[in-house]
């Protein structure tokens, strides 16, 4: 059967096109105006080649790129009418949790932080911007991770609700759309232990497979597990504040493709999606621990904290929609040579029909469509791609223009496969591609690794202007927001 042409995709009326950001790695002002440190404000910078680690207390010879990010604390008015310009209908952004309690567990929130916000939402609504507002993207107050260990202990869910409830009650008026936890998922990993708030030894690095033993396993899941509570208890708590809340979950979506036709590599890659993606999104969209995953509890020797009035909690705080990043697939494989030469890598094992980015990351629009259909297909609910992009290193030019026709041709493919996957029957509400402004990288700490449609002058070791200027992909998404998603040229 043929592909249906684009002349005849077409994404539904009232679509939701924007882009996406992230306190940590944005706002900057680290330490202005009340604001408490953040374990992100303790990982140094990195590379392709050198991973970035958390350091404590911090060291003078290493730069920290979070504290700085682009400065958008004092530029979000400039920044924000760019978005505008470029039409945004949503932006996706985090609230620093450090904004509003410095410590975590302080007994009163911090006024100038609750203004900041509420200046930035004002301003989106000024332009009739919708934002969409994570609560919580990597921003584990140190004081609890240091105190409490972070979300392994279960008083963090307390003092996340103080969090919410202020944040709710404050922006119930400016605020529809919110995510709880970012890439939630990725805490089922070893790395996701940072992620948690769990205190690491000083110079542990960060996004980088470790060895753990049985009782950090356990640990490890037991504080994934109060992210679940505390999600649970954030709906449940949001809906009553405002009905017309619409809160969703937010996975890092990882398509898993067999390496060869071998049954066990089928098995293998079900099991890799199934762990990897849908542990997570179960238990926030189902409202329950799937199967597959109280094997693995019962393989591993792995306990949670989890209790009758938890489990009632997650059946009653399910998500309204599912929300996740996509950039690349990977394909697995149960060869013991082929996993030798893959080496220690997060991301699987690289697909032979697929090219790769400068930084490594296989680009797959495909995957895309196909991660969008197994998503809807189980779950039935609304679904929102709030990450997409591509890092690369991007030149200005003299007269101040940068040409991105890289990054174009890559939008421009992922964007068909979601007019695709629409074609399919999926529910997609919105795109919020990652980086719609150059920041500091998550993975590597750099900023030469930009994602952005708007350049933002600043170096590896935050040197530069900090002045911002609209790439050739600017201009580009500008038309694809006008038409709909249809003028892709």
């Amino acid at each position: 059967m043929k592909g249906v042409s684009m002349t005849q995709l077409k994404f539904p009326e009232g679509f939701l096109w924007g882009g996406a950001t992230a306190a940590n790695q944005l706002e900057g002002a680290w330490d202005v105006d009340g604001r408490g440190p953040s374990v992100m404000d303790y990982v140094t910078n990195g590379s392709h080649h050198s991973p970035r680690i958390f350091t404590y207390p911090e060291r003078p010879d290493r730069y920290y790129p979070n504290r700085s990010g682009i400065d958008h604390y004092h530029r979000y008015e400039e920044d924000i009418a760019l978005f505008a310009e470029m039409g945004f209908k949503v932006y996706r952004l985090s609230i620093s949790w450090t904004r509003i309690f410095p410590n975590g567990d302080d007994a009163q929130p911090n006024q100038k932080g609750i203004e900041f916000y509420r200046n930035v939402f004002l301003a989106c609504k000024k332009y009739g911007i919708e934002p969409l507002v994570t609560i919580n993207h990597f921003d584990m107050p140190l004081h609890l991770s240091q105190k409490y260990r972070g979300w392994a202990s279960r008083d963090t869910i307390e003092f996340f609700m103080n969090y919410v409830t202020v944040i709710f009650n404050e922006y119930k008026d400016l605020v529809k759309y919110w995510l709880t936890f970012n890439e939630i998922n990725l805490v089922t990993n070893p790395f996701g232990s940072l992620l948690a708030g769990i205190p690491q030894d000083d110079g542990a690095s960060f996004f980088s497979m470790r060895p753990e033993t049985e009782a950090q396993r356990s640990e490890r899941f037991t504080a994934l597990h109060h992210e679940f509570v505390a999600s649970a208890k954030a709906v449940i708590l949001g809906k009553s504040i405002n009905p017309d809340f619409m809160i969703g979950c937010m996975i890092a979506g990882m398509t898993g493709y067999p390496h060869t036709c071998n049954p066990d590599d089928i098995i293998a890659a079900q099991q890799a999606m199934n762990f990897g993606n849908f542990l997570c999104s179960d238990v926030q969209v189902r409202g329950e621990y799937p199967g597959f995953a109280k094997r693995y509890f019962r393989d591993h020797n792995v306990t949670i904290d989890l209790t009758p009035e938890d489990e009632v909690l997650l059946k009653e705080g399910k998500v309204d929609f599912y929300s996740f990043s996509y950039y690349q697939s990977h394909c697995v494989s149960v060869d013991p040579d082929i996993l030798k030469k893959a080496g220690n890598m997060s991301f699987g094992i690289q697909n032979p029909y697929l090219k790769a980015s400068d930084w490594g990351w296989v680009v797959d629009p495909k995957g895309l469509r196909y991660y969008l259909n197994e998503v809807y297909n189980r779950y039935q609910v609304p679904v929102m791609v709030v990450e997409n992009g591509l890092g690369a290193v991007d030149v200005k030019n003299e007269d101040g223009s940068v040409h991105d026709d890289y990054r174009i041709d890559y939008m421009r493919q992922h964007i068909e496969q979601m007019a695709e996957a629409v074609a399919d029957g999926v529910d997609l509400i919105g795109y919020t591609p990652w980086g719609c402004i150059d920041l500091v990288s998550a993975g590597t700490g750099e900023m030469k690794k930009r994602y952005g449609f708007i350049f933002v002058d600043k170096g590896d070791l935050g040197d530069g202007s900090y002045d911002r200027s609209r790439k050739d992909s600017f201009f580009w998404y500008k038309k694809v927001i006008a038409s709909n998603g249809t003028d892709l040229e």
